[in-house]
């Protein structure tokens, strides 16, 4: 059995895939000439890319089993300090990050763009909220009250959705229940439009199930730390994994998985896989020290929360760059990438991207700068 304060390098290869996959994913050259693969589902479904997300929210859950250990020593007065001033602080970055670059054109004079039209709730903002109470669960209930609530999260929302929804069609995209529920709460300009009509998929409601991603990521880090490094373990690992994959194939049947949603099933689905991919991982980097490319994705998940900030509010200062008759973003991928064609220019200049603020992320690693909050 392994010790449990050794370091799993594992936890940082995971977080990193993670992270490259999302920037790559969000950036392409051209959205309308994206791989299918690299598109979300546009609705009920599933492709690799509805995965990028709740892979980030396990991972915090695995960096949580790490950080518990530091607690026990400590004051609940500290520890509550530290867990909500950490909420605060990423929810807070979350929301400036989508309020950027604060200022906007208007008749030739720079304004202070409206805080009324900002978007309030988004991917940090979710990943804070989830935090916040995954945090207090472990903290402060046994593991076996943690499971029971995470299920009856996942049972409480699936009858939310379907009793406050429309009675025609409750898990549509102008139907269901989150909708109404962040409609009536924040109103339609502080929700996200990219649906083309106001939408949250990051909303209040579907957040009660994604803590349950958070959770199950502390659960499992806390069980690679007991079992260690050994087949046994990774054996029960995957096959656990494997299990929610099959529950969520059929609790699909009713409660269709839907990324945009955050269903339960979705959240069962995607727990399943990333137990699996968790379980390679740890198995190829260590204990087959498959190390040769493993440092490259350990570089990026040293620093998950900046590099993922450098990579949202970069491709906005691109946008802001005029060039003749277009932005910077766009002229960049005209002038270089769209010569490889339609699709694989696309899918280049979003991997270049990545690459961009890969290098920032291998400079403050060198630097040992690392962003904690």
């Amino acid at each position: 059995m392994q010790q449990s304060s050794q370091r799993f390098p594992a936890l940082d290869v995971f977080r990193g895939l993670t992270i490259c996959l999302m920037i790559i994913v969000n950036t392409p050259g051209d959205g309308s000439v994206t791989f299918a693969p690299l598109h979300h589902a546009q609705w009920h479904g599933f492709t690799p890319t509805d995965l990028v997300f709740p892979s980030f929210l396990f991972a915090v859950g695995n960096a949580m089993s790490f950080v518990m250990r530091k607690w026990a020593d400590q004051s609940t007065a500290n520890v509550l300090g530290k867990i909500f001033k950490r909420t605060l602080l990423i929810f807070l970055l979350g929301y400036l990050m989508y309020w950027f670059p604060f200022f906007t054109q208007e008749n030739g004079h720079w304004v202070l763009s409206p805080i009324s039209h900002t978007r309030i709730l988004g991917v940090l903002q979710r990943i804070a909220l989830c935090y916040c109470f995954a945090s207090m669960m472990v903290y402060f209930l046994k593991t076996r009250t943690v499971v029971f609530l995470s299920i009856v999260f996942l049972l409480l929302y699936w009858i939310l959705c379907f009793w406050f929804g429309d009675p025609a069609e409750p898990l549509s995209l102008l139907g269901n229940a989150g909708l109404k529920l962040d409609l009536w709460l924040m109103g339609e300009n502080h929700l996200y439009h990219g649906e083309g009509v106001a939408f949250d998929p990051e909303g209040l409601l579907s957040t009660l199930p994604a803590i349950v991603n958070v959770v199950a990521g502390y659960l499992v880090g806390k069980f690679v730390q007991e079992k260690g490094k050994t087949y046994e373990g990774l054996t029960k690992l995957v096959l656990a994994g494997f299990l929610l994959v099959v529950i969520a194939y059929f609790w699909n049947f009713i409660f269709p998985i839907n990324k945009k949603l955050w269903t339960s099933s979705f959240v069962l689905h995607t727990v399943g896989l990333d137990c699996m991919i968790l379980g390679a991982v740890i198995y190829l980097v260590d204990m087959q020290q498959k190390t040769k490319y493993a440092w490259f994705f350990e570089t990026v998940g040293k620093n998950p929360l900046a590099v993922y900030l450098l990579s949202e509010l970069l491709v906005t200062v691109f946008y802001m760059i005029n060039i003749g008759d277009t932005n910077l973003f766009n002229w960049i991928y005209r002038t270089i990438f769209s010569h490889a064609g339609d699709y694989w220019g696309s899918l280049f200049f979003a991997v270049a991207y990545m690459l961009l603020c890969w290098s920032v992320g291998y400079w403050m690693d060198k630097k040992k700068i690392y962003l904690r909050v």
